[in-house]
């Protein structure tokens, strides 16, 4: 092959196409080898339970194992009619003769057949539940802390004190931090309250005002003052608090009267405190100070404890882990009932409930008719008895015309209002206008005289619908002749006398013609909502214009009276009075169009309402599937062109007479079946339209209404009959014969059927102008001598039909296809070919004729369908098409809920034992099979596929049906259907599988939508067929599925997996019952602990056994190890399936706790187990929590991952089971199952707050912190929001996102635009509590069965090993996240129980767990929560009194120190703000401490006392440390300063130092960082140094950092107690420090900490981690040569920066500080940050930056502002140092000399020429070096160095000379920066720079000025600048390419010139031929060292980039 096929390049190797197929066939094979998951065989579940139906039926839960009998059954319902008797005549079925009809009658009068499933309510998904099991009356509310409020803070502590406030008022407070002198102290003015707390210790507290009660700005606290006393030399009226630990508080009152009190309260305060105190140490009884104590806070807070707080700490160590199990069981909560989903209060919608078919109405209207009154009035009545009316008879019809569609809506709606006086002028007209004798009945029909209200319905209401009145009267004369009396207002009497005398004889002569007369109108809709337009009237009546009264010309005109200003009508003056309203739902005494009487329907009654005819629009949407019988025809003559007939004389007043014939013979009749008008008798045999007047070409809107007989034939046909009607009425006609009145001018009629079927047309007919027999087969072409046409047969008149019919087809193709049926049913001759043609034509049919005889249609088709043989198996696939095509139409037209209601109520499978024809189930799956097969017609497989749901369920309901039938129900399972029906059902799955898995990519929703329907058919299989048979589907469907699929197949298998396990007999389905054990066994449950390796692993026996739930949990195992969203997946469906059961009211009975639901049990052990195997194994880093954190909180449904599992490990697991589980399993999962515990304790709970605001806010609005690793910057400055709780260690932000996007889109009733009301907002919040509660709970009840169990692992190395570190995480995890009170009351039960349980592990040994306990406990001291705060209170002083007790009563030294330690972490992360609740926590301590008897003659209490006096002197920090929050600086000094009060006590000072790191890290400061850390370590150390437990203390950071000796401050004495530091907490602190110092790029320092680690690795034989350590040296070293060689390492830069301005800075005024700032800092950025910084503080225009850097005088500046100076310096070292200091980093590390320079001139300006220029040179020594544990150090000595113009000049000269030098020896010359120094040094235009010295300083005339030595010095430096020069010419000249020859010329002639002119200036020349030789020399060697040449001779430059130049010599 000469060139390879393209897509075979990708495969291993290119050959030929069947190579290419046969290895890609083979890779395929490989890899769905490799992705087919193991499918397990079901066992044969008939045989089963029939092989154990003794076992079965003599089990107690035998209803657990059995499906019941009763399950399936059949109901025939009788229709629900309407009508009071039924709509189909009688004998109707037999009359009709076409099957089309004959099947329509048939369906109207038939049953409704359903088969029930009488558990079918249970079988779908848990909201469909009959019973909601779990709905709880009301939900507890639980309160959070994040819920309070934060009340007046101090307000509320000082009322709740014991001695409320004993004084304040204003005092002026002095600083104590300042180191000034006294009379220099700051003093601001501040509030003071001096009150008493709960334990008797009093507290000054100070606030901005009197109004500001909620930020104290400090805390004096009394029981650490020693005096008070007046000191006026400080102040006037001052006074001052001497300190226990020598310094004091210095206050001053406004006058000298309130100092004096002050004092004295004071001072008797500090008496009763030490009186006290006193009191406590003798061990008296404290008789007084116990009734005080009883009195405060203490006792409300600690509920009902009489007089001592004894019984309450009795009460506590009464307390048993049986005890609080119990307490913790009380009220608790049924887990399911608070999954959000089974709380939505409205479960509707989620299936619509099917109904029956009914008949369908759209807007129902109820128009009733009042009168109708015209301006005329006279009295009609000859008795004279003056009752005015009209004079002269009117006749009203209303019709609906829709203005939009130009058409007319309803059929009209005839009303006679005239009253009876009136209505007599036309009775005495000829007696055959009322043939009241001979009218009959028709159709059980009802009419009433005067029926004056019509229902119409309106389907489409909008506003363009009108109501249209036509007013009528009797035929007269021109409407505008007839018009005009009433128009016309003179003389009314004499008028009406006048028309009402030509009324009464026009009515004797023409009462049986109408003529029109006026309208009106009246729009019926205000909008498309359908509101009815009640309070609008009608429009005036109109006068017709007799050339605009078609339908047409109506819709014009309505159009028109909208646009007054357009309309130009004639008003007849006059008013009809019409009212339009809805049909109130008790509406009775209506009939229907065919006038067949409603229910209800009183016998007698007066006023009938009549529902008029809705002409629906030809739109499938509007139609629906008819259920009464109805056959009525609308006939509408249009128009008669009669103008241009010369047959007839006369013919203007033309009349239409319609007649319904059955024959054509001669004397034929007409029928009487046309509906008459108001008045007379139901049907008329003719009907007349109205006459215009002198019009030959007359227009005609009337409309004819007939009742069609049953059976239509060909001769049923319309006749009209023509007439010219004589209007003349002198008294010469009137004597005239009646005959006169009309003439006849013309006939014309119209057959029914045309080619057997009625169609709705409009037709224009030929006129005959004679009648003879047998007109109906005359041809107008071919004219017939005997019938006479008018103008030659042309076709002159208009007429339009609608046919009403519910059992005739208008639909060609349907009549056809009806027909041909009917054709093969009566005779044998069925040509399947021709049935095929007319199936293929049943596509065309219209939809609307499609949705109107559905259930006909869709009967037919199934019997076409099942009655098709193997032969004729293409006549089946071709009906199933039709059924696809209407199906997917009705799907298409939104009324896919006809077809439920189809399958539901219509379907009957046909009896197969009538004939040879299969069942209709068997033949379907057959047909389906064949149509999915067939490749060629995607579309129709398309449509099944996605419609399917009507296949399976017709399908289901044959089955079901086919059982009934010859009770084949009563069979065993496995008989009841044959194989054949099996085997198409195998099939069917088979051929639907591909589309699902292979098509889905290409068809989604088609393949969601069978995967569905397949999955409730085989739900319905369990039901009906063989189960083990069913299973087997499953399997045909569960092997098509592998590991690696899409999400979305995998989707897909879950949700057929949940529809089918939603079966409602899902339990006795999967057969819980023991497999191979006895029954003693089971009831006893030994073998859950006999064989736990059964219990816990999914054998495939299991599976096998218990096969659904074996099935799904194999695939949530599987799905757990794959992606998030297939996990939620996964777990929501298990979840939804438990949530289930535990609401199914059937089970309640059964405790499924107990082995009776062994199955549950299992099911949810299984659940477990897949969930512990997955949960940790997702990753075992640190990131795994926060990974299934984030998993968990995805949605509401995966909440199941935390709170459900937990809760079914509590409550469906026995205690034995969850013991023998832990015991199985490996120590690694014992920790992932603690990590699960732990993870689902993160419930996140929203506050209320935050569901209100949750549309308007941001998320961080919401949500507060109180973790050390989070901190939200506080969003309200005004209150304290974001320091409560709940705390998350991780990242929350995408979680909280996802949560609220949760609750933004809460479902409401009324979903528009709104967002969830406030009692859902309430409800989702006491939802997401009592969630959060029922986690905490189970959580705290498994923990406890743990600890219980695992005690002994636990107690091992004294709790000090992996797993107790895991299970105390737990147990913390509770205080870290915000539980509710509830919880939390459980938690500390839990806590105090763990203490006593495990004393050793918190007071021996390590000491990390008391830590972080009372880092934890400590933070809940300020809760908001009073009795929150007491259970604290209680428990650190339980720890404190254990501890004590644990010592043997001498201390708890331990518990002391840590709680001071976690203090002050706490302060160092502004923590702890609710001081003044955290105070009384305090107080209760010492109330606890001080009224324990069992402890009074001990040191306990005292000790107590001291730790809270302690706490108070360390809170007094946290006001200053809140006043500077924001400035890192001033943060950290203040921390340093308490690390530094720490020295002594090293747990103390590292908690500090740790603090500043974090600081440090929060603001990028990392070298800081670094060296907290490494400050730390040495701390360590030294103490084990010390302690002979390390090699070398100190010393051995030396060489990190010369400021470690501030660690040697440690004392041998208290300070080393309790201090439990061990080599390993070294190696520990020493891994941090070399992650720090590799941070922060400080790779030197690595290899001094890396001596430490590496003996101890190698004593250890760590080899791992000596690897990892010389791999991070050897990486440390890279970096090294990397940043020497770049360059591009940058450890800080430094600034001067001093203060001045002591109303602002106070203390800090006149300070300089030098400042480390990162990397490249620039002044400008440096001095803006500083700006900002204070001027946030002090207030903007108050801030002023002084750029100068010469001394300042503070003296000169403005009290008014605040200053700072800031100035760039660099590093500084002298003479001795610098040769030293060889790289980059030894100048940047361990400096504290630093140098900036001022120039300045004698004369006083700045700058001046070279012979005046001066220039000062500061040196600045700090206190520490850099990099310290701060990023500012003090500046402890300032010298400084003036340099006179000749030593500025030798100055500048060395450093252009070092310049130079130092670029021509770096290793890769840099020729663009060597060429501009070299510019600045030689070339003329600037070389004023250096010769300007020469000249100034070295000319003979001017060299006295200086000293002999400076000169010569001076020269000397020139003369290594010229050598200097000369090099870096040398250089360059071997660098440039030829375009850069001239300029290296130029330069080299400036050199020359300039070496002239210096010769010239110092008398000497410079260059002497042997020192050039020298010089070119030098230049040689140089040359060789870049290329390579030499390398003995020291040179300047090395490596350098240059190499193969020649070497030739150079000539100057």
């Amino acid at each position: 092959m000469s060139e390879v096929r393209k897509f075979t390049k990708r495969l291993s190797k290119p050959g030929t196409a069947a190579e290419v197929r046969q290895s890609v066939s083979e890779a395929v094979k490989s890899s769905v080898d490799l992705e087919q998951p193991k499918i397990i065989e079901p066992l044969d579940y008939e045989a089963v339970v029939f092989q154990r139906k003794a076992q079965i039926h003599s089990d107690p839960h035998r209803d657990l194992l059995l499906c019941p009998v009763d399950d399936v059954s059949e109901s025939q319902i009788s229709r629900q009619r309407r009508t009071v008797v039924p709509s189909v005549p009688q004998n109707a079925e037999q009359e009709a003769r076409s099957l089309f009809a004959k099947e329509c009658i048939k369906m109207y009068n038939t049953d409704w057949h359903v088969i029930n499933y009488k558990y079918e309510a249970y079988s779908g998904d848990f909201r469909m539940l009959p019973s909601k099991g779990l709905k709880t009356d009301k939900l507890p509310a639980h309160v959070f802390e994040i819920d309070e409020d934060t009340k007046d803070e101090d307000s509320a502590s000082l009322c709740s004190q014991r001695g409320g406030i004993m004084k304040q008022g204003w005092l002026q407070k002095a600083n104590i931090n300042s180191s000034l002198s006294v009379s220099m102290r700051v003093f601001k003015r501040r509030y003071f309250y001096l009150s008493q707390l709960p334990d008797g210790s009093y507290i000054l507290n100070s606030y901005k005002d009197e109004k500001n009660c909620k930020d104290t700005k400090g805390s004096i606290y009394l029981d650490s003052c020693i005096d008070v006393v007046q000191s006026p030399k400080m102040r006037r009226n001052g006074f001052e608090l001497k300190m226990q630990d020598r310094y004091s508080h210095f206050l001053a009152a406004d006058s000298e009267a309130e100092m004096e009190e002050w004092v004295v309260t004071l001072k008797q305060a500090l008496q009763s405190t030490t009186e006290a105190s006193q009191d406590r140490r003798n061990g008296a009884e404290t008789l007084d100070y116990d009734d005080t104590a009883s009195q405060g806070k203490g006792e409300s807070l600690l509920e009902s404890q009489g007089r001592s707080l004894q019984p309450e700490l009795m009460k506590f160590a009464r307390e048993t882990d049986q005890l609080n199990k119990i307490n913790r069981n009380e009220g608790r909560q049924k887990l399911f009932s608070l999954d959000p989903e089974t709380q939505r209060l409205d479960f509707s919608g989620i299936e619509p409930d099917v109904k029956p078919f009914e008949e369908r109405y759209g807007r129902r209207i109820v128009v009733s008719c009042h009168d109708l009154t015209f301006s005329l009035q006279g009295c009609v009545s000859e008795k004279g008895d003056g009752v005015l009316t009209n004079v002269e008879p009117f006749f009203i019809s209303l019709a609906l015309f829709d203005v939009s569609k130009s058409c007319k809506i309803s059929a009209d709606f005839h009303v006679d209002l005239n009253p009876p006086c009136v209505r007599e002028m036309l009775t005495h007209a000829s007696g055959q206008l009322s043939p009241s004798s001979d009218s009959e009945g028709g159709g059980g029909g009802v009419r009433e005289g005067g029926g004056v209200m019509g229902i119409f319905s309106v389907t489409n209401p909008h506003a363009d619908i009108f109501l249209v009145a036509r007013v009528e009267k009797v035929l007269q004369n021109g409407i505008t002749h007839s018009a005009e009396p009433y128009i016309k207002t003179s003389d009314a009497n004499k008028t009406a006398q006048k028309v009402l005398k030509a009324a009464k004889q026009t009515c004797q002569r023409l009462g049986q013609y109408r003529m029109p007369f006026a309208w009106a109108a009246k729009q019926v809709f205000k909008d498309a909502q359908g509101s009815l337009d009640m309070d609008g009237k009608f429009s005036p009546l109109y006068r017709q214009d007799s050339s605009k009264v078609s339908t047409d010309d109506i819709i014009k005109l309505l159009a028109d009276i909208r646009k007054p200003e357009k309309s130009k009508l004639q008003t007849i003056p006059g008013q009809l009075n019409v009212t339009i309203e809805c049909v109130p739902p008790d509406f009775s005494n209506t009939v229907t169009s065919s006038y067949v009487p409603v229910k209800p329907f009183e016998d007698g009654c007066e006023r009938v309402s009549v529902e008029v005819e809705e002409f629906l629009p030809e739109e499938a949407k509007y139609n629906y599937p008819f259920t009464t019988y109805k056959n009525q025809l609308y006939i509408f003559p249009l128009q008669l062109k009669y103008d241009n007939q010369k047959t007839f004389t006369k013919a203007r007043n033309i009349a239409v007479c319609v007649q319904f014939r059955d024959s054509d013979e001669e004397g034929a009749t007409p029928l009487k079946c046309i509906y008459s008008k108001p008045g007379d008798s139901l049907f008329t045999s003719s009907a007349y339209a109205a006459v215009l007047h002198h019009n030959q070409s007359p227009e005609f809107y009337d409309e004819v209404k007939i009742e069609l007989p049953v059976h239509v034939h060909e001769k049923h046909h319309i006749l009209f009959t023509f007439y010219h009607i004589s209007c003349e009425s002198s008294s010469k006609a009137s004597s005239k014969k009646r005959e006169g009145v009309e003439s006849l001018v013309g006939y014309s009629w119209m057959p029914l059927l045309k080619d057997g079927r009625m169609q709705s047309v409009e037709l224009q007919l030929p006129v005959a102008a004679t009648l003879s027999p047998g007109y109906l087969c005359q041809d107008t072409r071919k004219s017939q001598p005997d019938i006479k046409w008018v103008e030659n047969a042309k076709t002159l008149f208009k007429v339009k039909t609608h046919v009403a019919s519910t059992i005739y087809a208008q639909d060609l193709h349907l009549h056809k296809f009806f027909q041909h049926c009917q054709l093969m049913r009566t005779t044998s001759e069925g040509n399947p070919a021709e049935l095929i043609k007319y199936l293929k034509c049943l596509h065309a049919m219209e939809t609307q004729v499609i949705i109107n005889f559905l259930p006909t249609v869709l009967m037919q088709l199934f019997g076409v369908l099942t009655a098709a043989t193997k032969e004729t198996h293409e006549i089946a696939v071709n009906s199933l098409r039709v059924i696809i095509h209407i199906v997917s139409r009705c799907h298409e037209e939104g009324l896919e809920h006809y077809l439920r209601s189809f399958v539901k109520y219509v379907f009957v499978t046909n009896n197969p034992a009538s004939g040879h024809s299969a069942t209709t189930h068997e033949v379907l799956a057959t047909a389906v099979t064949a149509t999915l097969k067939q490749t060629a017609d995607f579309n129709t497989s398309n449509k099944l596929l996605k419609y399917s749901w009507f296949f399976f369920e017709t399908m289901a309901k044959s089955m079901a049906q086919y059982l009934q039938e010859g009770n084949r129900i009563k069979m065993p399972r496995a008989q009841r259907f044959p194989d054949s029906f099996h085997q198409a059902l195998q099939s069917l799955v088979l051929s639907i599988m591909p589309h699902i898995t292979i098509r889905h990519m290409e068809i989604l929703e088609e393949a969601r939508c069978v995967n569905l329907s397949l999955a409730n058919f085989i739900k319905r299989c369990l039901t009906v067929m063989n189960r083990g048979f069913a299973f087997g589907l499953v399997n045909h469907y569960m092997c098509h599925f592998g590991l690696k699929d899409p999400k979305v197949l995998t989707e897909m298998k879950f949700d057929f997996l949940m529809t089918v396990c939603n079966h409602e007999h899902f339990i006795p389905l999967n057969l819980p019952m023991a497999f191979g054990r006895t029954k003693l066994q089971r009831v006893q449950g030994e073998s859950q602990i006999s064989n736990p390796s059964l219990e816990f692993s999914l054998t495939e026996e299991y599976c096998r056994n218990h096969f659904l739930v074996g099935l799904l949990l194999r695939e949530v195992a599987e799905a757990l190890q794959q992606g998030p969203e297939v996990r939620q997946l996964a777990v929501s469906v298990l979840k939804n399936l438990l949530i289930k059961h535990a609401m199914d009211d059937r089970y309640t009975a059964f405790k499924v706790r107990e082995d009776g639901a062994l199955h549950d049990g299992r099911k949810k052990r299984q659940a477990e187990q897949s969930h512990c195997s997955y949960e940790l194994h997702l990753e075992s880093d640190s990131n795994n929590t926060r990974k299934m954190m984030t998993y968990l909180n995805t949605s509401d449904k995966a909440l199941i991952n935390g709170w459900l599992k937990k809760q079914h490990m509590a409550l469906f697991l026995s205690t034995d089971t969850l013991m023998a589980y832990w015991n199985k399993v490996s120590p690694q999962d014992i920790m992932n199952f603690l990590s699960l515990l732990e993870v689902s304790l993160s419930f996140l709970y929203l506050r209320l707050f935050s569901f209100k605001q949750i549309h308007e806010l941001s998320p961080w609005m919401y949500f507060s912190y109180r973790s050390q690793d989070i901190c939200v910057p506080k969003l309200f400055s005004s209150d304290r929001k974001s320091q409560t709780m709940p705390a998350m260690r991780c990242n929350r932000a995408s979680l909280m996102q996802t949560k609220l996007h949760q609750f933004s889109t809460m479902e409401t009733s009324l979903t528009l635009n709104i967002g969830p009301s406030e009692a859902e907002i309430h409800h989702q919040a006491l939802l997401e509590g009592n969630i959060s509660t029922e986690v905490s709970l189970s959580v705290l009840d498994v923990l406890s069965l743990f600890t219980q169990c695992f005690k002994t692992q636990l107690l091992d190395s004294d709790g000090h090993n992996p797993l107790m570190k895991k299970v105390f995480d737990v147990y913390l995890t509770f205080l870290k996240v915000g539980q509710s009170e509830a919880a939390l009351r459980h938690v500390f039960a839990a806590l105090r129980a763990f203490i006593n349980k495990f004393p050793s592990v918190l007071f021996k040994g390590r000491v990390t767990l008391c830590e972080a306990l009372c880092c934890e406990v400590l933070k809940c001291c300020v809760s908001k929560l009073g009795c929150l705060r007491a259970e604290v209170s209680a428990l650190l002083y339980l720890l404190m009194r254990n501890n004590y007790e644990y010592t043997k009563r001498k201390t708890f030294l331990r518990t002391h120190l840590q709680i001071i330690i976690a203090v002050s972490q706490l302060i160092s992360d502004v923590a702890l703000s609710g001081s003044s609740r955290f105070q009384e926590s305090l107080s209760i301590i010492n109330n606890f401490a001080n009224s324990d008897k069992a402890m009074k003659s001990t040191a306990f209490p005292s000790e107590v006392k001291g730790l809270t006096k302690r706490i108070r002197t360390v809170l007094m920090a946290t006001a200053q440390m809140r006043e500077h929050e924001k400035d890192p600086e001033m943060l950290l000094d203040l921390q340093y300063s308490l690390a530094r009060s720490y020295a002594s006590t090293p747990e103390l000072r590292r908690t500090w130092l740790d603090s500043m790191a974090r600081a440090h890290l929060k603001n990028g400061d990392l070298s800081e960082a670094a060296m907290c850390y490494v400050h730390v370590a040495a701390l360590v150390a030294e103490y084990l140094y010390r302690k002979k437990l390390f090699p070398s203390g100190l010393a051995a950071f030396k060489k990190i950092t010369l400021n470690i000796e501030e660690e040697a401050a440690m004392r041998e004495d208290t300070g080393m107690q309790d201090v439990y530091y061990t080599e390993e907490v070294l190696v520990e602190h020493l891994e941090v420090c070399v992650e720090a110092l590799w941070k922060a790029e400080r790779y030197e320092l690595i290899t001094h900490i890396a001596k430490l680690i590496i003996p101890i690795y190698e004593k250890r034989h760590e080899y791992e981690k000596l690897s990892q350590l010389y791999n991070t040296l050897h990486r440390a070293y890279n970096k090294i040569m990397e940043v020497i060689h770049s360059g591009r390492r940058m450890l800080g830069t430094y600034f001067r920066v001093a203060f001045y301005g002591q109303g602002f800075f106070e203390e800090e005024d006149g300070k300089e500080y030098i400042y480390k700032e990162p990397k490249l800092t620039g002044l400008s950025e440096i001095s803006q940050r500083l700006l900002t910084l204070y001027g946030e503080k002090f207030g903007p225009e108050n801030v002023k930056i002084i750029q100068d850097s010469n001394k300042v005088n503070p003296k000169d500046l403005d009290a008014k502002f605040a200053y700072i100076q800031v100035t760039f310096v660099k590093a500084y070292f002298d003479e001795k140092e610098a040769p030293e200091k060889k790289t980059d980093f030894e100048k940047c590390h361990n400096i504290n000399r630093f140098v900036f320079e001022t120039p300045y001139t004698l004369s006083g300006k700045k700058h001046g020429g070279v012979e005046e220029q001066c220039k000062r040179r500061s040196m600045l020594t700090t206190s520490n070096t850099f990099p310290y544990v701060k990023k500012r150090v003090e500046v402890v000595g300032e010298k400084q160095l003036e340099l006179k113009p000749v030593d500025v000049a030798i100055d500048e000269m060395k450093a252009r000379t070092a310049e130079l030098t130092k670029l021509c020896s770096s290793q890769e010359v840099d020729m663009i920066q060597l060429q501009l120094k070299l510019q600045g040094c030689v070339s003329v235009q600037v070389n004023a720079g250096p010769m300007a010295y020469a000249r100034a300083f070295l000319d003979d005339s001017k060299s006295n000025q200086s000293g002999n030595k400076k000169i010569k010095d001076l020269k000397d430096i020139f003369r290594r600048f010229v050598q200097a020069c000369s090099m870096a010419l040398d250089i360059n000249e071997r660098l440039i390419k030829e375009d850069q020859f001239e300029y290296h010329e130029g330069l080299k002639a400036n050199f020359k010139d300039m070496v002239k002119e210096l010769s010239d200036i110092i008398h000497e020349q410079i260059y002497q031929e042997d020192m050039m030789r020298s010089l070119l020399q030098n230049s040689l060697h140089v040359f060789r060292a870049i290329s390579g040449t030499s390398t003995n001779v020291d040179c300047w430059c090395y490596g350098s980039r240059v190499s193969n130049i020649p070497t030739q010599p150079v000539l100057l």
